[in-house]
Protein backbone atom coordinates (compact mmCIF):
# COMPACT_ATOMS: atom_id res chain seq x y z
CA UNK A 1 0.00 0.00 0.00
CA UNK A 2 1.61 3.20 -0.76
CA UNK A 3 2.74 5.67 1.65
CA UNK A 4 -0.19 8.32 0.66
CA UNK A 5 -3.09 5.97 0.82
CA UNK A 6 -1.99 4.33 4.32
CA UNK A 7 -1.51 7.62 5.52
CA UNK A 8 -5.20 8.74 4.47
CA UNK A 9 -6.78 5.63 5.71
CA UNK A 10 -5.15 6.35 8.98
CA UNK A 11 -5.93 9.79 9.47
CA UNK A 12 -10.13 8.28 8.20
CA UNK A 13 -9.64 5.60 10.88
CA UNK A 14 -8.22 8.07 13.85
CA UNK A 15 -11.13 10.64 12.82
CA UNK A 16 -13.74 7.67 12.85
CA UNK A 17 -12.62 7.28 16.60
CA UNK A 18 -12.15 10.58 17.58
CA UNK A 19 -16.27 11.40 16.74
CA UNK A 20 -17.24 8.08 18.12
CA UNK A 21 -16.07 8.97 21.59
CA UNK A 22 -17.21 12.62 21.26
CA UNK A 23 -20.30 10.93 20.26
CA UNK A 24 -20.62 8.88 23.10
CA UNK A 25 -19.30 12.10 25.60
CA UNK A 26 -21.81 14.15 24.25
CA UNK A 27 -24.48 11.25 24.25
CA UNK A 28 -23.64 10.78 27.90
CA UNK A 29 -23.56 14.81 29.09
CA UNK A 30 -27.15 15.17 27.28
CA UNK A 31 -28.89 11.64 28.19
CA UNK A 32 -26.99 10.77 31.39
CA UNK A 33 -25.68 13.93 33.10
CA UNK A 34 -24.34 14.55 36.45
CA UNK A 35 -27.47 16.74 37.50
CA UNK A 36 -29.87 13.97 36.87
CA UNK A 37 -28.90 12.84 40.60
CA UNK A 38 -31.16 16.12 42.10
CA UNK A 39 -33.90 14.60 40.30
CA UNK A 40 -33.58 11.37 42.24
CA UNK A 41 -33.22 13.45 45.48
CA UNK A 42 -36.85 13.51 46.87
CA UNK A 43 -36.08 14.95 50.27
CA UNK A 44 -33.59 17.69 48.34
CA UNK A 45 -36.65 18.85 45.69
CA UNK A 46 -39.37 18.90 48.59
CA UNK A 47 -36.77 21.72 50.79
CA UNK A 48 -35.98 22.95 47.11
CA UNK A 49 -39.73 23.87 47.05
CA UNK A 50 -40.32 24.60 50.73
CA UNK A 51 -37.59 27.32 50.46
CA UNK A 52 -38.57 28.48 46.86
CA UNK A 53 -42.44 28.61 47.58
CA UNK A 54 -42.83 29.29 50.96
CA UNK A 55 -46.89 28.90 50.20
CA UNK A 56 -46.43 25.50 49.51
CA UNK A 57 -45.78 23.94 53.44
CA UNK A 58 -49.43 24.86 54.34
CA UNK A 59 -50.50 23.76 51.57
CA UNK A 60 -49.09 20.39 51.01
CA UNK A 61 -49.72 19.94 55.57
CA UNK A 62 -53.33 20.26 54.66
CA UNK A 63 -52.76 17.83 52.00
CA UNK A 64 -51.30 15.46 53.61
CA UNK A 65 -54.21 15.68 56.51
CA UNK A 66 -57.00 15.69 54.32
CA UNK A 67 -55.86 12.56 52.56
CA UNK A 68 -55.69 13.82 49.53
CA UNK A 69 -51.67 13.51 48.76
CA UNK A 70 -50.94 10.14 47.01
CA UNK A 71 -48.69 7.97 45.33
CA UNK A 72 -49.55 6.15 42.09
CA UNK A 73 -46.86 3.25 40.34
CA UNK A 74 -47.15 1.86 36.40
CA UNK A 75 -45.68 -0.51 34.55
CA UNK A 76 -45.07 1.62 31.10
CA UNK A 77 -45.49 -0.24 28.08
CA UNK A 78 -41.99 -1.43 27.89
CA UNK A 79 -41.96 -2.76 31.36
CA UNK A 80 -40.54 -0.32 33.59
CA UNK A 81 -41.79 0.96 37.02
CA UNK A 82 -43.10 4.42 36.82
CA UNK A 83 -43.79 6.90 39.67
CA UNK A 84 -46.78 9.84 39.91
CA UNK A 85 -47.71 12.03 42.81
CA UNK A 86 -51.92 12.91 42.66
CA UNK A 87 -53.84 15.15 44.66
CA UNK A 88 -57.46 15.47 44.62
CA UNK A 89 -59.11 18.42 44.70
CA UNK A 90 -60.76 19.43 47.67
CA UNK A 91 -64.26 18.58 46.31
CA UNK A 92 -64.95 16.06 43.84
CA UNK A 93 -64.63 17.14 40.42
CA UNK A 94 -63.67 16.21 36.83
CA UNK A 95 -61.16 18.69 36.48
CA UNK A 96 -58.14 17.41 35.96
CA UNK A 97 -54.56 18.79 35.51
CA UNK A 98 -51.61 16.69 33.98
CA UNK A 99 -48.60 18.02 34.83
CA UNK A 100 -44.86 17.09 33.26
CA UNK A 101 -41.46 18.41 34.87
CA UNK A 102 -38.37 19.41 33.02
CA UNK A 103 -34.75 17.87 32.48
CA UNK A 104 -33.44 16.34 35.84
CA UNK A 105 -36.64 17.93 37.53
CA UNK A 106 -39.43 15.63 38.85
CA UNK A 107 -43.07 15.88 40.20
CA UNK A 108 -42.06 17.01 43.05
CA UNK A 109 -40.55 20.42 41.43
CA UNK A 110 -43.66 20.90 39.83
CA UNK A 111 -45.75 21.48 42.63
CA UNK A 112 -45.46 25.40 42.13
CA UNK A 113 -48.20 24.78 39.14
CA UNK A 114 -50.08 21.65 40.56
CA UNK A 115 -50.61 24.67 43.74
CA UNK A 116 -52.30 26.57 40.68
CA UNK A 117 -54.67 23.95 39.41
CA UNK A 118 -55.51 22.27 42.75
CA UNK A 119 -55.39 25.29 45.36
CA UNK A 120 -56.59 28.02 43.23
CA UNK A 121 -58.80 26.19 40.22
CA UNK A 122 -60.07 23.37 42.18
CA UNK A 123 -58.80 20.75 39.79
CA UNK A 124 -57.48 17.34 40.61
CA UNK A 125 -53.95 16.96 39.45
CA UNK A 126 -51.69 14.44 38.35
CA UNK A 127 -47.51 14.54 38.30
CA UNK A 128 -45.51 12.02 37.02
CA UNK A 129 -42.38 11.60 37.27
CA UNK A 130 -40.69 10.68 33.76
CA UNK A 131 -38.28 7.71 32.43
CA UNK A 132 -35.48 8.00 34.75
CA UNK A 133 -36.32 10.85 36.81
CA UNK A 134 -37.16 11.20 40.44
CA UNK A 135 -38.66 7.73 41.43
CA UNK A 136 -39.77 6.04 38.31
CA UNK A 137 -37.01 3.56 36.86
CA UNK A 138 -34.84 3.96 33.72
CA UNK A 139 -31.42 5.08 33.39
CA UNK A 140 -31.71 7.90 30.37
CA UNK A 141 -33.52 11.02 29.26
CA UNK A 142 -35.47 10.67 26.84
CA UNK A 143 -36.20 14.03 26.21
CA UNK A 144 -40.31 13.70 25.91
CA UNK A 145 -40.23 11.69 22.90
CA UNK A 146 -40.72 8.30 23.79
CA UNK A 147 -41.88 9.98 27.68
CA UNK A 148 -44.73 11.10 25.48
CA UNK A 149 -46.13 7.25 25.48
CA UNK A 150 -45.87 7.00 29.21
CA UNK A 151 -47.68 10.02 29.55
CA UNK A 152 -50.35 9.28 27.30
CA UNK A 153 -50.72 5.88 29.69
CA UNK A 154 -50.57 8.09 32.69
CA UNK A 155 -53.46 10.52 31.15
CA UNK A 156 -55.37 7.31 30.97
CA UNK A 157 -54.70 6.61 34.48
CA UNK A 158 -55.63 10.02 35.58
CA UNK A 159 -58.98 9.40 33.60
CA UNK A 160 -59.45 6.01 35.48
CA UNK A 161 -59.01 7.66 38.46
CA UNK A 162 -60.60 11.04 38.65
CA UNK A 163 -63.21 10.16 36.10
CA UNK A 164 -65.48 7.19 36.57
CA UNK A 165 -67.87 9.01 38.87
CA UNK A 166 -71.60 9.20 38.83
CA UNK A 167 -72.95 12.30 37.53
CA UNK A 168 -76.81 12.77 38.34
CA UNK A 169 -79.58 13.28 35.44
CA UNK A 170 -82.75 14.60 35.90
CA UNK A 171 -84.76 15.01 38.88
CA UNK A 172 -87.01 12.92 41.26
CA UNK A 173 -88.43 9.87 40.00
CA UNK A 174 -86.82 10.12 36.65
CA UNK A 175 -83.78 10.59 38.48
CA UNK A 176 -80.52 8.42 36.83
CA UNK A 177 -77.09 8.40 36.91
CA UNK A 178 -74.18 8.17 34.24
CA UNK A 179 -70.40 7.34 34.65
CA UNK A 180 -68.16 10.70 33.48
CA UNK A 181 -64.82 10.81 32.16
CA UNK A 182 -62.47 13.70 33.17
CA UNK A 183 -62.09 17.09 31.40
CA UNK A 184 -58.10 17.03 31.21
CA UNK A 185 -55.79 19.78 30.36
CA UNK A 186 -51.88 18.18 30.14
CA UNK A 187 -49.32 21.61 31.39
CA UNK A 188 -45.79 21.18 31.44
CA UNK A 189 -42.52 23.01 31.29
CA UNK A 190 -39.29 22.73 29.79
CA UNK A 191 -38.61 19.20 28.38
CA UNK A 192 -42.12 18.64 30.23
CA UNK A 193 -43.22 21.32 27.73
CA UNK A 194 -41.64 19.65 24.78
CA UNK A 195 -43.17 16.31 25.73
CA UNK A 196 -46.94 18.06 25.78
CA UNK A 197 -46.71 19.28 22.95
CA UNK A 198 -45.69 15.82 21.18
CA UNK A 199 -48.53 14.16 23.41
CA UNK A 200 -50.43 16.85 21.61
CA UNK A 201 -49.99 15.25 18.10
CA UNK A 202 -51.32 12.01 19.73
CA UNK A 203 -54.39 12.72 21.16
CA UNK A 204 -56.78 12.93 17.68
CA UNK A 205 -55.22 10.72 15.80
CA UNK A 206 -55.20 6.76 16.05
CA UNK A 207 -54.41 4.61 19.01
CA UNK A 208 -54.39 7.54 21.25
CA UNK A 209 -57.52 9.28 20.75
CA UNK A 210 -58.84 11.21 23.92
CA UNK A 211 -61.88 13.38 23.83
CA UNK A 212 -61.42 14.16 27.18
CA UNK A 213 -58.42 16.51 26.60
CA UNK A 214 -59.63 20.06 26.31
CA UNK A 215 -56.17 22.07 26.03
CA UNK A 216 -52.44 22.39 27.17
CA UNK A 217 -50.16 24.99 28.24
CA UNK A 218 -46.45 25.15 27.13
CA UNK A 219 -44.32 26.78 29.03
CA UNK A 220 -40.58 27.32 27.45
CA UNK A 221 -40.69 23.89 25.18
CA UNK A 222 -38.10 23.70 22.27
CA UNK A 223 -38.82 23.10 18.66
CA UNK A 224 -36.89 19.70 18.52
CA UNK A 225 -33.87 17.47 20.11
CA UNK A 226 -32.60 18.15 17.39
CA UNK A 227 -32.50 22.29 17.61
CA UNK A 228 -32.23 22.03 21.12
CA UNK A 229 -28.57 20.30 21.08
CA UNK A 230 -27.43 21.84 18.34
CA UNK A 231 -28.18 25.19 20.06
CA UNK A 232 -26.52 23.43 23.59
CA UNK A 233 -23.29 22.46 21.40
CA UNK A 234 -22.93 25.51 19.84
CA UNK A 235 -23.65 27.44 23.01
CA UNK A 236 -21.59 25.51 25.47
CA UNK A 237 -18.52 24.23 23.36
CA UNK A 238 -18.90 26.45 20.13
CA UNK A 239 -18.82 23.33 18.10
CA UNK A 240 -21.11 23.55 14.41
CA UNK A 241 -24.19 20.77 14.65
CA UNK A 242 -21.56 18.66 11.31
CA UNK A 243 -20.08 16.20 12.15
CA UNK A 244 -20.46 15.29 15.73
CA UNK A 245 -24.70 15.90 16.20
CA UNK A 246 -24.98 13.26 13.21
CA UNK A 247 -22.45 10.85 14.65
CA UNK A 248 -24.58 11.19 18.60
CA UNK A 249 -27.88 10.84 16.39
CA UNK A 250 -26.74 7.62 15.52
CA UNK A 251 -25.49 6.69 18.67
CA UNK A 252 -28.64 7.07 20.41
CA UNK A 253 -30.43 5.33 18.19
CA UNK A 254 -28.29 2.21 17.91
CA UNK A 255 -28.39 2.54 22.47
CA UNK A 256 -31.64 3.72 22.97
CA UNK A 257 -33.94 3.15 20.13
CA UNK A 258 -35.05 6.96 19.14
CA UNK A 259 -33.58 10.30 17.68
CA UNK A 260 -33.11 13.31 18.18
CA UNK A 261 -34.06 14.11 14.39
CA UNK A 262 -37.76 12.40 14.78
CA UNK A 263 -37.87 13.76 18.35
CA UNK A 264 -40.17 17.01 16.92
CA UNK A 265 -42.57 18.85 19.00
CA UNK A 266 -42.81 21.29 15.61
CA UNK A 267 -43.94 17.91 13.75
CA UNK A 268 -46.41 16.76 16.04
CA UNK A 269 -47.94 20.54 16.87
CA UNK A 270 -48.95 20.11 12.94
CA UNK A 271 -51.21 17.06 14.02
CA UNK A 272 -53.13 19.13 16.21
CA UNK A 273 -55.71 21.31 16.75
CA UNK A 274 -56.67 21.55 20.43
CA UNK A 275 -56.19 24.97 22.06
CA UNK A 276 -52.55 25.37 23.22
CA UNK A 277 -51.04 27.99 25.21
CA UNK A 278 -47.59 28.79 25.07
CA UNK A 279 -45.37 30.49 27.33
CA UNK A 280 -41.82 31.83 26.50
CA UNK A 281 -39.45 33.74 28.85
CA UNK A 282 -37.97 36.68 26.19
CA UNK A 283 -34.27 36.31 27.93
CA UNK A 284 -34.42 32.52 27.68
CA UNK A 285 -30.97 31.40 26.67
CA UNK A 286 -31.54 27.77 27.30
CA UNK A 287 -34.32 26.92 25.37
CA UNK A 288 -33.71 30.29 22.91
CA UNK A 289 -36.89 32.45 22.63
CA UNK A 290 -37.11 32.29 18.95
CA UNK A 291 -38.38 28.36 19.30
CA UNK A 292 -41.92 29.58 20.66
CA UNK A 293 -42.46 31.23 17.14
CA UNK A 294 -42.28 28.77 14.80
CA UNK A 295 -44.10 26.41 17.52
CA UNK A 296 -47.34 29.14 17.91
CA UNK A 297 -47.27 29.79 14.10
CA UNK A 298 -47.56 25.73 13.38
CA UNK A 299 -49.94 25.16 15.81
CA UNK A 300 -53.72 25.26 14.17
CA UNK A 301 -56.73 26.19 16.55
CA UNK A 302 -57.28 28.37 19.63
CA UNK A 303 -54.06 29.66 20.86
CA UNK A 304 -52.51 31.97 22.69
CA UNK A 305 -48.92 33.40 22.93
CA UNK A 306 -47.10 35.31 26.74
CA UNK A 307 -43.63 35.94 26.17
CA UNK A 308 -42.77 36.91 29.00
CA UNK A 309 -40.49 40.06 29.42
CA UNK A 310 -37.18 39.79 31.03
CA UNK A 311 -37.32 36.30 32.42
CA UNK A 312 -35.38 33.33 31.98
CA UNK A 313 -35.44 29.51 31.37
CA UNK A 314 -38.35 27.92 33.00
CA UNK A 315 -38.31 31.08 35.61
CA UNK A 316 -42.16 32.58 34.55
CA UNK A 317 -44.15 30.90 37.25
CA UNK A 318 -41.41 32.07 39.61
CA UNK A 319 -40.97 35.89 38.67
CA UNK A 320 -44.79 36.37 38.05
CA UNK A 321 -46.72 33.87 40.18
CA UNK A 322 -49.50 36.03 39.70
CA UNK A 323 -49.96 36.46 36.57
CA UNK A 324 -49.00 33.39 35.75
CA UNK A 325 -51.69 32.03 37.44
CA UNK A 326 -54.20 34.04 36.30
CA UNK A 327 -53.19 33.67 32.53
CA UNK A 328 -53.07 30.10 32.97
CA UNK A 329 -56.74 29.91 35.09
CA UNK A 330 -58.15 32.44 32.51
CA UNK A 331 -56.93 30.00 29.24
CA UNK A 332 -57.90 26.90 30.66
CA UNK A 333 -61.01 27.31 32.03
CA UNK A 334 -62.22 28.81 28.68
CA UNK A 335 -62.50 25.59 27.13
CA UNK A 336 -64.20 23.77 30.62
CA UNK A 337 -67.43 22.87 31.23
Amino acid sequence: MKKGIRYTLWTVILLALLLTGGGYYMLGYSLRPEGLARSRDVQGSLEYMFTTYPHLVEWVDSLQQAGALGELYMESHEGVNLHALYIAGAVPTRRTAVIVHGYTDNAIRMLMVAYIYNKMMGFNVLLPDLYAHGQSGGDAIRMGWKDRIDVLQWMERADELFGRHNEEVGEGDSTTYRSTGTQMVVHGISMGAATTMMVAGEVEHGLWQMPYVKCFVEDCGYTSVWDEFASELKARFSLPAFPLMHVTNLLCRLEYGWSFSEASALKQLKKSTRPMLFIHGDKDDFVPTRMVYPLYDTKAGDKELWVVPGVGHAHACKDYPEEYAQRVRAFVEKYMD
